[in-house]
C-alpha cells in the first residue's frame, strides 16, 4: 500500500487530476448500479395485488392465499402477468387501469384463449417449460367441452374446471386436481352431480361405478398410477386420444392382447352390425369387475347368455367353462397335494416349480376366450392339464415314498426293540448266573 501511494505521488500533476476523475466516475457508475438494482429488487417483490387481497376475506381473499403455492408463482410469475394491471401502484384505480392492460376475471368462454395466451406460444412456453405441448387448446376446441362451448354453453368443463385457478399445481404432484389419483374425482365434481348434469342427457354415476372397478382398486389400493382413470381412455384436452374412435382400440391401449383376438374373432362383425360396443357388452365401462371363469359359462354370472340361447354359442359357452373349471381343478389338486407332501417334509420344489407353466398355461386360456374358438383354446389347456397331472402324482409319489420310509421306520423299531429285549434277558441271564456261583 506505501509503495502505491509513492508512485501515485511521483505522477504529474495532470495525470493524477486524470486518474481522480476515472476513479471518481467508476464510484458514481458503481452507486447508480447498486441503487438502481436496489429499486428494481424492491420493485420486483412489491406486489399491491397480493398485499390488498391478503387483507380481504371469502372470495376476494382465497385467491392471493392460493397463488401462493402455485405453479405459475414457482416459476416467477405474479397476478398481473395474467390478469395485466399494475401492481407497484398502491391506488386501486391505478393497479386496475385500462391503460396498463387490466382484464379481471374472464368469462368461461374466454378461458381457454386467456390460458393460451402463453400456453399455445411456443416462444413464450420455451422459456418455462419446453415439454410442454402448445396445442391444448386447439385440442380443447375439438372435444365435446370445446364445441358446446363455442356454441354458447357456459356450464362445461375449460382449463380451469379442471386444472384450478390460483392454485394450480404440477400434474405429478399429489395435491394436483389432474394428478392421476384425483382425476376421477375432477371429473366427478360435474359427471357426478345429478343436478349439474340436468339437460345433458347424460349418466351421473360414472363416478361411483368407477369407485368399484377393478381399475380404481388397482389405483388407490395397489397406487398403481398406470391403471386408467377418466383421461385414459376419455382423452385430455381434446374428445378422445388421436385416432382412436372404437371402445375396443381404447381398450385396446393396455389390454393389446385381447384386442387383437378380438378383431380376429367370429365375433367381431356381429357387434358391429349390432353396434353392441365390443368391450364393453361384455366387460362394462366404468364400473369393470374383475373377470372370472364364470363369465364365459352358461351360469348366473355368464355375459354369454345375454345373447346365445340353447344355440351353437350357448353350447361353446358351456365347453369353455367345463374347460377352464377342468383346468383350474386339476392345478388346485395338484398344488393341494404338493403342499401337504413338503408340510410334510418331502422334496417337492421341482414338480411345484413346473406347476407354474400349468398357471401360465390357464391365464392363457383365459386370455384365448376372446378368440371365441374351442380349438384355439384346447392349445393352451391340452398341455396344461398333462402338467398338472404329472405334479398330481409327483405329490402321489412323494406320499408313497413317506409312506414307505414309515414302514421302513416302523420295522426298523420293531426289530431295534426285539434286539433290546434280547440284549436285556441275555443280562439278566447272566446276572443269574453269576449269583449262582458266588453262593457256592
Amino acid at each position: 500500500m506505501k509503495q502505491q501511494l509513492k508512485n501515485f505521488r511521483d505522477l504529474t500533476p495532470k495525470r493524477r487530476r486524470v486518474l481522480l476523475t476515472a476513479l471518481s466516475v467508476v464510484l458514481v457508475l458503481g452507486g447508480v448500479a447498486l441503487f438502481a438494482s436496489t429499486v428494481r429488487t424492491s420493485a420486483q417483490k412489491k406486489n399491491s395485488c397480493i398485499e390488498c387481497h391478503t387483507k380481504l376475506d371469502g372470495p376476494l381473499g382465497e385467491p392471493a392465499r392460493l397463488f401462493a403455492n402455485d405453479i405459475h408463482k414457482e416459476r416467477g410469475l405474479a397476478c398481473n402477468d395474467c390478469h395485466g394491471g399494475n401492481p407497484l401502484a398502491d391506488d386501486k384505480v391505478a393497479a386496475k387501469s385500462a391503460s396498463s392492460g387490466y382484464l379481471g376475471k374472464p368469462k368461461p368462454i374466454d378461458i381457454p384463449s386467456f390460458c393460451g395466451k402463453c400456453h399455445s406460444d411456443a416462444s413464450v412456453m420455451k422459456r418455462f417449460n419446453p415439454t410442454l405441448r402448445v396445442d391444448q387448446v386447439q385440442e380443447y376446441y375439438t372435444s365435446v367441452h370445446g364445441n358446446r362451448l363455442k356454441n354458447g354453453d357456459q356450464k362445461v368443463a375449460t382449463c380451469a374446471s379442471c386444472h384450478g385457478i390460483h392454485g394450480i399445481r404440477p400434474p405429478s404432484d399429489p395435491a394436483s386436481t389432474v394428478n392421476a389419483l384425483n382425476v376421477a374425482e375432477t371429473c366427478g365434481k360435474c359427471h357426478g352431480s345429478a343436478d349439474y348434469m340436468q339437460g345433458y342427457q347424460i349418466a351421473h354415476d360414472q363416478y361411483e361405478k368407477y369407485k368399484t372397478s377393478v381399475h380404481a382398486k388397482a389405483i388407490y389400493e395397489k397406487h398403481d398410477l398406470s391403471a386408467p382413470t377418466c383421461n385414459d381412455c376419455h382423452g385430455n384436452h381434446g374428445a378422445v386420444p388421436p385416432g382412436l374412435t372404437s371402445v375396443a382400440n381404447v381398450c385396446g391401449q393396455c389390454h393389446g392382447r385381447q384386442s387383437t383376438l378380438f378383431q380376429n374373432s367370429p365375433h367381431k362383425s356381429p357387434f358391429e352390425k349390432a353396434n353392441a360396443g365390443e368391450c364393453i357388452r361384455c366387460h362394462s365401462n366404468h364400473g369393470i369387475v374383475p373377470p372370472t371363469d364364470e363369465m364365459a359359462g352358461t351360469g348366473p354370472q355368464s355375459v354369454c347368455i345375454t345373447c346365445h340361447t340353447n344355440d351353437k354359442g350357448f353350447a361353446a359357452a358351456q365347453q369353455i367353462e367345463e374347460k377352464l373349471g377342468g383346468l383350474t381343478a386339476s392345478i388346485h389338486g395338484a398344488n393341494q397335494i404338493l403342499e401337504r407332501a413338503e408340510r410334510a417334509g418331502m422334496e417337492v420344489s421341482r414338480p411345484k416349480f413346473e406347476l407354474r407353466d400349468a398357471l401360465d398355461g390357464l391365464t392363457q386360456a383365459r386370455v384365448l376366450v376372446h378368440t371365441a374358438s374351442l380349438e384355439e383354446l384346447e392349445k393352451a389347456i391340452g398341455p396344461s392339464m398333462e402338467i398338472a397331472g404329472k405334479s398330481y402324482k409327483a405329490g402321489e409319489s412323494a406320499f408313497s415314498e413317506l409312506n414307505f420310509r414309515r414302514g421302513g421306520l416302523a420295522v426298523s423299531l420293531v426289530f431295534i426293540l426285539f434286539l433290546a429285549v434280547l440284549v436285556y434277558l441275555k443280562i439278566k441271564q447272566i446276572e443269574q448266573r453269576d449269583g449262582a456261583v458266588s453262593e457256592t
